[in-house]
Order: C-alpha cells, then sequence, then structure tokens
C-alpha cells in the first residue's frame, strides 16, 4: 500500500489537498492512474462560490489506464486505456421498473456522486478507484486530450440529443464555453440548417466559427440577427448553455412561437422570467441532466469519426499543484481559455 494526495475544493477560492492509501481494488472495482483530468464549469463555480459538491464530482472529466482490477470484473486489464462513465440503468430502481431507464435512479445518483460507493475524492488525482461499471474503453482514435473531453461532450450529446433538433432547423447557442462548442457541433451533425452562436468573448466567437458556427454573434447583435433571417418568426431551437440566469428568458424570447429552448447549463441562482411571454409563445422547455450510459459510447464515435472536434477546445494543460491558481484566473472573469486539464502525474505528491 502507498499514499497518494488528491486537490479536492473544500471552501470559496480554496484547494485542499488531503492524503489517501492506495488499497487493492474491491471485488467489482478497478483502480486507475489518471493521465488527464479537464476542469469543469461546476468546478469552478464551486470555487467561485464555495457551493460544494460532492468530492467524487470535484475533478470528473477524465481518462486514464487500469492498474489493477478486483476480483469479478470482466472485459478490463491492466493497461486498458479508459474513460469516466455512468453504469448502465440498473433494471431495479422505481423508473426502471416503469421502464424509464433513461432516468435510472441508480445512475443519476452516481453521476452527482451521491451513491454509497461514490469514491472520497476525485480526479485531480494521480489514481482512483471506481466502479467497472462507470468506466469505458477509450476509442483508440482519440488522443488523451480529446478523451478527457469525453465527459463534457457527452453532456452536449444528451441536451441535442433531447432538443429534437430536425433536418434544416435554426438553432442558437447561447455560451461558446466547451458545451456550447461541442453542442453546436452535435447539432451540426443533427442536420441543423443554420447554427448560430452567441458569444461576448471575441476569441470564443473565432473559435465559434471555425467550429462549424454558420455565424458567431455579440450578444447584442443576436435578437436582430435572428428576426432578419427568420422574416420575424424566431429559432427553432435555442440551446442555453451560458449558465447565467437571465439568458434564460433571453432564449425564449429568441425562439419562435412553438420552438424549443434547451436548458443545457447549470443555473445556480433563480431565474426570472416573463411567464406570460413563454405561454404566448406556447415554447417548449426541455432541460438536460447529465447524460446515460449509452450516450457515452455515441459521443465517443463522433468525436473519433470527426463530425465533432474537441481538440481545438484544449487550451492548455497544468500540473496538479497549479490547480488553485487556475480556478482562480478561470473564475475571476471572462476568459480565454476553453478547456484547462490537468495532469496529476505532474505536481503530485505521493
Amino acid at each position: 500500500m502507498s499514499d497518494f494526495t488528491a486537490a479536492l475544493i473544500t471552501a470559496q477560492q480554496t484547494v485542499t489537498f488531503r492524503t489517501f492509501t492506495q488499497v487493492p481494488p474491491l471485488p467489482g472495482f478497478v483502480t486507475i492512474n489518471i493521465t488527464l483530468c479537464g476542469i469543469c464549469g461546476t468546478d469552478i463555480h464551486s470555487f467561485r462560490s464555495g457551493h460544494l459538491h460532492s468530492p467524487a464530482v470535484c475533478g470528473h472529466e477524465w481518462v486514464g489506464t487500469v492498474a489493477a482490477a478486483g476480483t469479478g470484473v470482466e472485459g478490463l486489464s491492466d493497461g486498458d486505456r479508459v474513460v469516466l462513465a455512468v453504469p448502465p440503468a440498473c433494471g431495479r430502481c422505481p423508473e426502471c421498473r416503469r421502464g424509464l431507464g433513461d432516468y435510472c435512479r441508480t445512475a443519476s445518483l452516481v453521476a452527482r456522486g451521491r451513491d454509497s460507493l461514490a469514491p472520497p475524492h476525485g480526479g485531480f488525482a494521480r489514481t482512483i478507484t471506481v466502479q467497472a461499471t462507470r468506466v469505458l474503453h477509450a476509442h483508440p482514435d482519440l488522443t488523451d486530450e480529446v478523451a478527457a473531453q469525453v465527459e463534457p461532450a457527452t453532456v452536449a450529446f444528451h441536451g441535442v440529443r433531447r432538443s429534437g433538433i430536425t433536418a434544416g432547423d435554426m438553432v442558437v447557442v447561447q455560451g461558446a464555453g466547451p458545451i456550447g462548442l461541442l453542442a453546436l457541433q452535435f447539432a451540426r451533425a443533427a442536420g441543423a440548417g443554420e447554427v448560430l452562436v452567441v458569444e461576448p468573448s471575441p476569441t470564443r466567437r473565432r473559435l465559434a466559427s471555425e467550429l462549424g458556427a454558420t455565424n458567431a454573434l455579440t450578444p447584442d447583435e443576436a435578437a436582430e440577427y435572428v428576426l432578419d433571417h427568420t422574416q420575424g418568426v424566431g429559432a427553432d431551437v435555442v440551446i442555453e448553455c451560458a449558465g447565467v440566469p437571465r439568458l434564460l428568458q433571453t432564449a425564449v424570447d429568441l425562439a419562435r412561437s412553438g420552438g424549443v429552448v434547451q436548458l443545457l447549463s447549470f443555473l445556480a441562482e433563480p431565474a426570472t422570467i416573463n411567464a406570460a411571454r413563454w405561454l404566448a409563445k406556447e415554447v417548449t422547455v426541455v432541460a438536460s441532466n447529465a447524460y446515460t450510459h449509452d450516450d457515452f459510447r455515441r459521443s465517443m464515435a463522433f468525436l473519433a469519426d470527426g463530425r465533432v472536434r474537441a481538440q481545438p477546445l484544449h487550451s492548455r494543460t497544468v500540473r496538479l499543484d497549479e490547480l488553485e491558481a487556475t480556478l482562480s484566473w478561470l473564475s475571476a472573469g471572462p476568459a480565454d481559455d476553453v478547456k484547462v486539464l490537468v495532469d496529476p502525474r505532474r505536481g503530485s505528491v505521493g
């Protein structure tokens, strides 16, 4: 047995390194040596606000290799490259028994790090032990930098799938962070005729254009552009990825009557809405929470064949001991960084 450290967000503007002892994995578990772990918007929000999630969620976008497998684990061997996922639907919870496997209570608890078997830390560590059902083989055509973005890609895939985009639709994506830039590409793959991205950062607007946006607009330009290009009708689908509460109403304002607003961002604060406007337009608001096991396989296929590109989102890679400074930078305000990855093999103790 040996000790290692994991970085955890423990309070507002605070990252703490805690020591854990590495023990052999229990039956049905695997130990993974982490190669790269992405910094998620959830991590940034927790660091900025002090609103803490489960420790298992602090660093949940990772790729690594199997170091050891407990008894009863099949299909995984030492050295296999894997990504974090959620398990398949359990088949036993109330949702599963009613045929609602996409809303499996067990998988949802795992995704939020609230299950009884959740690890005491996330992927900001050189090693982690999780249930074997939580990992999938990384597609061999994915670089480590892309494989570390499978989880956010799957968030975007799941949301776009739920939005019901049909061929030729005009789609507006609010926000060109990692989720927005991935959602724009999945919307394209779903057959959208036009995909407009609304984003204040010039750097991120340029990246959105490079990744296939029909046009990348500032927030001040969006409403006039959408009305002009739809003869005053509005967008068929608006995907909210900015995470700003007031923009939920903006999304409804941009949508056509009978259109769809896809809530893909996490709104940490209550949103003030004009309910009469929602009623008059008969909009359908579709929320998207995490993903399913099969969504991971599907999103990886899009990344592997190039229909969706994640490599351009990778801004830089930092050491584990640079995590707090990096979170400080990312939480201070708008930044040109899109996806920062952490290499826990560097700047790690133990």
